[in-house]
């Protein structure tokens, strides 16, 4: 080893020995007689000392180096003089006087800083990736993002699980986004697609008995990014046999407990998860994924304004509509400026504007609807929300899914200006009870909600044949935050109900055979019941390290738009690369 000791590590327990170090000018300071360098590496900082009179070569060595030098360094520690201790570094009660300074290679200047967290634009970031993770955040992030699957690897191995690999050259069947295809150089024409889970590789482990298996798995898809998706990401994939929903729930639960005690210094809103069902999710939040970190919960005054001189409210009323609101605390000065700002936002989401009403903390009425209204109107809905002096109230009025979207924004931006949205605190809630399918009308066929393979709850199985849209599955999505981090079902484990789904989404029976004839072939041999969960490593990670981006806990990310802006990915290839794989390139 080139290294006795590592920078981090050294303590007062250390002063007087002779120790050799390893890492990276961090910053240096020449002093005359006396050059300190802070040398860096993982495990943190120390200061070295290079003085003239104790090893002259030394000293003339640390002279030239600069920020980003890989240095070894020879020497002693020893303490430093108390007027010189640093509280603010872990190693900042003792320093090492240089005996001899090796440059184990030179560094040209960095194009942004390395030892300070300022900010640095992404691009020029993810250009020079490589100098970004020697940033004491980026190093933060990945140790934690290990520390957290070393601990779900010692969970679920404890609990009798085994991680078992699957595939990653796999059959295409689409399971929503776009497939990641590559070609086969020895079967032309034909393709193996990259898996964007392991769904059915999963399900027919349980077919083969292993009852409990566990995967750190690479996925890959093919779809739109922004902040919380990637073209690849990791995933913990799982599944069991002979369970039910609350087995899986019950399980997960604990280990989303022990990640955030364990292996971060986040604060957990509740435990146990409170349980919503997703309709219950909608009506008070607007989206099934709501951040419980605070209420400011969506109030419903349909009733209340039906049949009033408010057309805006009327309408949506009498159109099958509704009107719905919700009640920022403490905002009744908001200024002009600042409504439109908020309706705009709503706007975004397709509602047609937004109404509001404030009271004053003197318990003066400012709105710009309520002169259409009764006195008794007006008090009724100050009621119904709840309101108190110095509460600003905002409405909706349209068809329901635009009143949700729109509220749902419109809670988030507030919860952020109210500083309601804590990142040290992690809200987790569970959401039960989906439909299991959507109706597409465009295409004219059910969707499944979920994925094609989940059972329906036991008893809406009837539903099936007489009434698809009413039927729930047994689905269950894990939220933190605002974010959804897992997503799981009970299977379906029976050939004939497998069927049936892929009739009502649209797929014959030569075509279910060629895609998933494989699946239906194993439910012909003795399957168990059995379901799983799949939770995003990379959003889990972002969470507890509060960034706003999984890219953020990724070492090599793409950008917004799937490149890979160090590597220059994607690019071009040989013309004999192609001709090998039979693949002509088209121009559109």
């Amino acid at each position: 080893m080139l290294k006795t000791h590592h920078c981090g590590e050294l303590r007062a327990r250390h002063v007087g020995q002779a120790v050799t170090l390893a890492g990276w000018v961090n910053r240096q300071r020449d002093h005359g007689g006396l050059i300190f360098v802070d040398l860096r590496d993982r495990w943190g900082i120390v200061q070295i000392v290079a003085d003239i009179a104790h090893a002259p070569e030394a000293h003339e060595l640390a002279a030239r180096v600069r920020q980003e030098y890989v240095l070894q360094v020879r020497g002693t520690v020893r303490p430093r003089p108390a007027d010189r201790v640093n509280p603010r570094m872990e190693t900042g009660e003792i320093e090492v006087l240089a005996d001899e300074i090796v440059v184990l290679n030179p560094a040209r200047t960095p194009p942004f800083p390395i030892f300070e967290d300022t900010p640095v634009e992404e691009s020029l970031r993810l250009r020079y990736r490589y100098l970004d993770l020697r940033r004491r955040r980026m190093q933060r992030n990945l140790i934690l993002r290990h520390r957290v699957i070393k601990y779900i690897r010692d969970f679920l191995d404890a609990r009798g699980f085994l991680e078992i690999e699957t595939p990653i050259l796999f059959k295409s069947t689409p399971e929503g986004a776009r497939d990641y295809l590559v070609p086969s150089r020895l079967h032309p024409g034909k393709f193996y697609a990259l898996p964007q889970s392991p769904q059915q590789l999963k399900q027919l482990l349980m077919v083969a008995g292993f009852e409990r298996y566990f995967q750190i798995a690479r996925c890959f898809r093919d779809e739109d990014l922004r902040g919380d998706r990637q073209p690849e990401f990791t995933q913990l994939d799982l599944e069991m046999s002979f369970v039910t929903r609350e087995d899986i729930m019950e399980l997960i639960e604990e280990l989303m407990i022990g990640i955030v005690e364990e292996c971060s210094d986040c604060r957990l809103l509740t435990k146990p998860f409170p349980r919503l069902t997703c309709a219950e999710a909608m009506a008070r939040y607007g989206t099934d994924k709501p951040d419980l970190r605070f209420g400011m919960e969506l109030v419903d005054i349909s009733d209340l304004v039906a049949g009033s001189n408010y057309g805006i409210f009327a309408q949506a009323v009498a159109a099958g509509g509704q009107v719905k609101g919700l009640r920022a605390p403490g905002c009744a000065g908001y200024s002009r400026r600042q409504l439109d700002e908020l309706t705009s936002l709503t706007q975004k989401e397709g509602a047609m504007g937004l109404s509001w009403l404030a009271l004053s903390p003197d318990g003066e009425i400012r709105s710009s609807f309520a002169r259409f209204l009764t006195d008794e109107q007006v008090q009724a809905i100050i009621a119904r929300m709840e309101a108190q002096p110095g509460d600003l109230m905002l409405f909706v009025a349209d068809r329901p899914p635009r009143v949700a979207a729109a509220l749902s924004a419109l809670r988030l931006e507030l919860g952020e200006r109210l500083g309601l949205r804590d990142p040290g605190t992690m809200a987790f809630c569970w959401i039960i009870d989906f439909p299991l399918f959507e109706w597409n009308e465009n295409e004219r066929r059910w969707d499944p909600s979920h994925h094609l393979f989940t059972a329906p709850m036991p008893e809406d199985l009837p539903l099936l044949d007489t009434d698809p849209g009413a039927a729930r599955g047994q689905q269950y999505d894990l939220v933190c935050n605002g974010e959804e981090i897992a997503g799981g079902s009970i299977r379906i484990h029976r050939r004939e109900v497998q069927e049936k789904i892929f009739g009502l989404i649209g797929l014959d029976v030569e075509q279910a055979r060629e895609r998933f004839g494989h699946m239906l072939e194993a439910f012909e041999y003795g399957t168990p019941p059995h379901g799983g969960i799949a939770s995003g490593i990379d959003r889990v990670v972002m969470l507890l390290a509060g960034e706003e981006s999984i890219r953020e806990v990724m070492a090599f990310p793409k950008t917004g738009q799937a490149v890979d802006l160090m590597a220059n990915a994607p690019s071009p290839v040989d013309p004999e690369q192609l001709a090998e794989l039979h693949i002509r390139v088209v121009a559109s």
